[in-house]
């Protein structure tokens, strides 16, 4: 076979790819834009519409698996892995908002690896949470997703792989620092809480 043929087909072999890649870059972008419109939608209390939006994002989300399943090496990219961890936040957020059972990663079609990361950008979004619970008053609330952020922290300390596999370390490195400055301010939360009673209590008596 000639040279210019061999270039020829390879030309052609990557035309197709790259117009593929043009296509996956427009569906993650609009996946990480509904994902953002989910989350938006679940602080503001608007469910139907964060329903509407996850709904829309996962529908996304199958689109690209499909037109990626003969190019693993597009769909293994970081821009897509990218907009998995969005959608899962979001839809992590959501099952906690709405009090239903957090999806898996073969339900939500998404590589697992891509899945724990979402959940360390999932305990991020929980912290935006609490403090807003905290800023209405709701102590009691707060604390509840402070405690659920811990045990969400402790299963994903427990995924411990090489970079290679799965870069999990810099997600746990981020938690743990949202963690701590949770716990911090959940604390003088409390603090001015009881100095609060105990002062009205004074000023009763």
């Amino acid at each position: 076979m000639g040279l210019k043929k061999i270039v020829s087909e390879i030309r052609a072999v990557l035309d197709e790819k790259d117009a593929l890649r043009e296509e996956a870059l427009k569906l993650t972008r609009e996946i990480v834009r509904l994902s953002g419109d989910t989350i938006k939608a679940l602080h503001r209390g608007e469910i139907e519409k964060a329903e509407e939006r996850l709904k829309l994002a996962r529908e996304k989300v199958a689109q690209l698996r499909e037109r990626l399943a003969d190019h693993p090496d597009l769909y293994f990219s970081g821009y897509v892995q990218s907009a998995h961890q969005e959608f899962v936040e979001a839809t992590l957020f959501y099952s906690y908002i709405a009090g239903r059972d957090f999806p898996s990663p073969g339900e939500l079609g998404v590589p697992a690896a891509d899945y724990a990361l979402g959940i360390g950008d999932f305990i991020g979004e929980l912290r935006r949470h609490f403090l807003l619970l905290l800023l209405e008053g709701k102590l009691d609330k707060a604390e509840e997703v402070y405690r659920f952020m811990e045990e969400a922290y402790e299963e994903l300390m427990t995924l411990e792989y090489p970079k290679g596999l799965v870069n999990i370390r810099q997600k746990q490195d981020q938690a743990r620092h949202i963690l701590e400055r949770t716990l911090e301010d959940l604390t003088r939360a409390k603090l001015s809480k009881s100095l609060e009673e105990k002062l009205e209590k004074t000023l009763k008596d």
